[in-house]
Formats: structure tokens, C-alpha cells, sequence
């Protein structure tokens, strides 16, 4: 089989081995389709992966051509999305329903081979049933929008409820959707690519801000603060922002992984004492029972149109393209959101 494998750093190697075996309690996926994650840049352009070679691909849906002896939920023919995270299921977090906080976890496209592929092995319990109505090109795009729906599931939402996303990216554009399938009130979104802004606008969000041409003190001050703030960008400066535009006993949820040191000046930290507000984290996608209420949500947001992620998707390459679509993803205000590898397509046979 075909599988684009990272041999080294900034290096794709389009190679021809051989087809995975599923072990017992695992089926054998024909991949149809698999996004990239931002996720995925470092592990190529910066050498963070586990090993080399590392075949990439976390986001997918495929059909599948083979099941392990232990499996029976699953038969060949049937079209899935796949939960990529592995768990232990034996330490402290898996046994108490927190199998995102696994201590001893695999993930497949990280620490085990991805779908950057013609085939991939995943467990059986990973393996979410997609109905024929539901194209799998929109399939391959649950995982990025699980995220988004785990990040509302750690705080209370509610109609009415004024909310902002700061960052326009895919996770960002993701929680507009999942906002707008919850209900809430006014969305405002805060990005610096104006592309990425309209995207957010035509998907739902009230308004959009670009601090290159407003003055956000200025807008809060005039729109007044936001009751629920997630935070996706993963910036220094807009994780600092979710605390400063946060109305007194709101909500705030950092979803975006953090590279840079981020520094409060006195009177901003102040502000999650003065207007009492309430912080958390969220991390990954998943919860009890494996892999959990995100997933199926995210799976029946789709299927039933409540949530269409067509207008994210703005690329889709095949294997032979190589690193092209990390590249463009890695431009600077590229236009680029969710780009797709198409490997199998739809075909079933």
C-alpha cells in the first residue's frame, strides 16, 4: 500500500509497504479521507514525532475491509469515523471516566501509525457507525469538531448567553458551529485573518472583530463583555485577552495549546478575582463511555445537518502532493483551514 511516512525532518517519503494486520479486538480501515491538524505541522516541520518513520493522520473516516476475531460491531463494508486517541483503560483517569487525562495512552497518527495511508488498523471501540447519508469527506472532519464540543461540555451554556471565540481557526470555527447547534446568544469571533472572519461570519457568528482595524478595548467597552470566552488560538496574547474581556461571573475555557511564556500584568490577573471568574481547561475530545458523548453528538450534528462543516474545508490534496498542504497551511495569513487528503474517496470497493 501507499503511505505518506516523515522519515526526517521536513521530510515526506511517499513509500509502498505493506498492508496493516488488525489485531483481534481491531478492524482494518480502506482510509477515504484524512484532514490535517495543526498538530501535525510541528510533527513535520519541527521533528516532533515519537519515531521516525511516523505515517501522520489523526482525522479520517474509511471503509472497512477487515475485522479482527474479537470484533462484532463492526463488519466489512461499513463506513466509519475513527476516534483517534488509544487508552490504557487500566490507570486511575480511564477507570474514572477521564480517558482524555490518560496516563499511559497510544494515538493513532502520533505514537502509532496514522492514516496518511491506503489502510490503517484502529480499535474496535474507536470505530463510530457513519449512515450512508453522510458524505465521508464531512465524516473526516468530527475529530477537530469533538474538540470544539468538549470545550462547551466543561462549562454551562445557555440561551441568551453572549459569547466569544478568539481565534478564526479551524477549532475556533469549529466551536462557532457547535455554539450556534447549542443555542446560545450573541457570537462575537476575534481574529487577525479577515478571510478566516468571513468564513466565521457566514457559519453563524454576530460579529467579527479584527484588531488591525478596531480597537478591541474600544468594542468591549462599547458591545459590552462576553459571559462565555474560549480561547482556541493558543496565543500568548488573545489567552491573556479571555481573562480581559470576560464579564463578571463568566465563563472561561482555554482550548488552544500554549507556545509562548504568557505574562499578566497585575491588574488583568486581578480581573479573575474581581469579577469572579470561573477558568478551565480543556484537553483532546473524549469521555465516558469511550469515546464518548462529544463524539456522538459531533456524529449526529452532521448527519442530521444541524452542523455543516462544507464551508471549512477549502483544500483537498492526494498523497502525491506530499508536504503541499502543510506548506500552504503554514503560510502566513494563509487562507487555509481545513485541508483534506483524499485517499479512498467515497468508493467503497
Amino acid at each position: 500500500m501507499k503511505a505518506l511516512a516523515v522519515t526526517d525532518v521536513a521530510k515526506f517519503e511517499l513509500q509502498d509497504i505493506d498492508v496493516p494486520k488488525p489485531a483481534d479486538e481491531e478492524v482494518l480501515i480502506k482510509v477515504s479521507y484524512v484532514g490535517v491538524c495543526g498538530s501535525d505541522l510541528p510533527r513535520y516541520f519541527e521533528g516532533g514525532v515519537h519515531q521516525y518513520p511516523q505515517i501522520l493522520g489523526h482525522e479520517f473516516s474509511g471503509i472497512v475491509t477487515e475485522v479482527g476475531k474479537n470484533v462484532s460491531s463492526l463488519k466489512e463494508g461499513d463506513r466509519v469515523a475513527v476516534a483517534p486517541l488509544v487508552p490504557c483503560n487500566h490507570c486511575e483517569q480511564c477507570k474514572s471516566g477521564h480517558p482524555q487525562l490518560c496516563l499511559n495512552y497510544s494515538f493513532i497518527g502520533s505514537r502509532r501509525p496514522g492514516a496518511m495511508a491506503e489502510y490503517v488498523t484502529a480499535p474496535e471501540e474507536n470505530c463510530l457507525f457513519v449512515p450512508e447519508n453522510l458524505d465521508l469527506k464531512i465524516a473526516a472532519t468530527i475529530e477537530p469538531l469533538t474538540v470544539a464540543i468538549h470545550g462547551l461540555e466543561r462549562v454551562q451554556t445557555y440561551g441568551g448567553q453572549k459569547s466569544l471565540v478568539l481565534g478564526a481557526g479551524t477549532i475556533g470555527l469549529m466551536t462557532v458551529l457547535a455554539l450556534k447547534a447549542r443555542g446560545v446568544g450573541e457570537i462575537t469571533v476575534i481574529d487577525l485573518n479577515p478571510h478566516k472572519l468571513e468564513i466565521a461570519k457566514k457559519i453563524g457568528a454576530d460579529n467579527i472583530v479584527n484588531p488591525l482595524k478596531e480597537n478591541l478595548d474600544e468594542y468591549f467597552k462599547e458591545n459590552g463583555l462576553a459571559d462565555l470566552v474560549l480561547e482556541t488560538a493558543g496565543n500568548h496574547i488573545t489567552q491573556v485577552q479571555a481573562v480581559q474581556y470576560a464579564n463578571r461571573k463568566a465563563s472561561v475555557v482555554f482550548i488552544g495549546t500554549c507556545t509562548k511564556p504568557i505574562e499578566f500584568e497585575p491588574e488583568q490577573f486581578e480581573l479573575i478575582l474581581r469579577r469572579e471568574l470561573e477558568l478551565k481547561g480543556s484537553w483532546m475530545s473524549y469521555s465516558a463511555p469511550f469515546p464518548g458523548f462529544e463524539w456522538t453528538a459531533a456524529l449526529r450534528y452532521l448527519a442530521t445537518g444541524k452542523i455543516d462543516t462544507t464551508p471549512l474545508i477549502t483544500g483537498i490534496y492526494s498523497l502525491e502532493d506530499k508536504a503541499l498542504p502543510l506548506e500552504k497551511m503554514r503560510e502566513k495569513n494563509t487562507d487555509e483551514v481545513k485541508v483534506l487528503y483524499e485517499i479512498g474517496g467515497e468508493d467503497i470497493e
